[in-house]
């Protein structure tokens, strides 16, 4: 079996409590080759805990030639750089969501990995999860009869304020981070006829950076969608889902820890019913995708498709909110 030899591009927090541990669970897949930070300390901190080489800057690490593909986990802001160069070098890029601060991005990227034959997908874990291949069956064996609206929701308490989250100059804010989460899953489960009608969007007006909100989709055959975010908010991570028959709810969409049981809740004429689903791990079942598309540039369509679905969906929301 062929092993990808992966960079990590950039020490984020996430690359190293999730990605890169699950890299190195998959070692049958995968080989971690080095990582990259602008900060010598940082570099040999994660090369030393990851028993991985350390580069010093994030171009010596795209310039190797026994690296195959690059994890990036940088702020939304610093994307159209990086994933463009490492693409350009003809590296595979699995990229953190959102991937591009708009659609103008997101198509010279797909652009670029087109002409260079290689692989890109953005982060979004949570479709790989077992409990949403569960949903699925569920939905498809019409659990709930036909699917009248969707709502899904995700959001937190407020974070530190030097949080990279809220600076708007590296691309952050509610709308290119938590708000993705919704909105991808939106497409996830009613599919491509969506567009995007209405939204609203509170910016800080210190900083700039939108800190809640909400959008509101209109799919085929009358179905609605909304989907609510935020840095300020109490703590949601939800998707529910009403039908002609019944109501479901996923409590823990989004981030279920890899030990963590999901359960859903159905409601029908019966009453209340709690459905335990599966724990997993969706970082690696995600990493495993990525391997697919690396393996086999016929499945590649399917995620330039979404990339710019996603993008296109978050400019929208942008603009109604000007």
């Amino acid at each position: 079996m062929r092993k990808i030899k992966i960079g990590i591009l950039g020490c984020a927090s996430i690359a190293e409590r999730s990605v890169m541990p699950a890299f190195l669970a998959l070692d049958n897949y995968f080989i971690l080759v080095a990582v990259a930070s602008r900060t010598a300390y940082k570099a040999n901190k994660f090369a030393e805990k990851f028993n991985c080489e350390a580069c010093y800057t994030y171009d010596a690490l795209i310039e190797r030639e026994d690296i195959d593909a690059i994890y990036i986990p940088l702020p939304t802001g610093l994307h159209e750089e990086w994933v463009n160069k490492a693409l350009n070098a003809r590296k595979h890029v699995y990229a953190e969501k959102s991937i591009a601060s708009d659609s103008q991005q997101a198509m010279t990227m797909v652009s670029s990995a087109k002409k260079n034959n290689v692989a890109l997908m953005e982060g979004f874990m949570f479709q790989y999860h077992e409990q949403h291949k569960h949903l699925k069956e569920l939905l498809k064996g019409n659990i709930v009869g036909e699917i009248r609206y969707f709502s899904s929701s995700f959001g937190f308490q407020p974070l530190s304020p030097d949080n990279f989250r809220y600076d708007e100059k590296i691309g952050g804010g509610a709308l290119f981070d938590a708000a993705a989460y919704p909105l991808r899953a939106a497409f996830f489960i009613l599919g491509d006829d969506l567009k995007i009608e209405g939204a609203s969007l509170f910016r800080d007006k210190k900083t700039g950076a939108s800190i809640y909100g909400s959008a509101y989709l209109k799919g085929g055959n009358g179905i609605g969608a909304s989907i609510s975010f935020g840095f300020d908010n109490f703590y949601q991570c939800n998707i529910l889902i009403w039908g002609s028959e019944g109501k479901i709810t996923v409590e823990r969409a989004f981030t279920p820890k890899p030990d963590f049981v999901p359960t859903f809740i159905l409601e029908n004429e019966n009453g209340k019913q709690i459905i335990n689903s599966f724990a997993d791990n969706h970082f690696e079942k995600a990493l495993l995708e990525f391997y697919d598309i690396v393996c086999n540039n016929k499945k590649r369509t399917k995620h330039f498709k979404e990339i710019l679905q996603q993008s296109a969906a978050l400019n929208k929301i942008v603009e109604l909110t000007r």
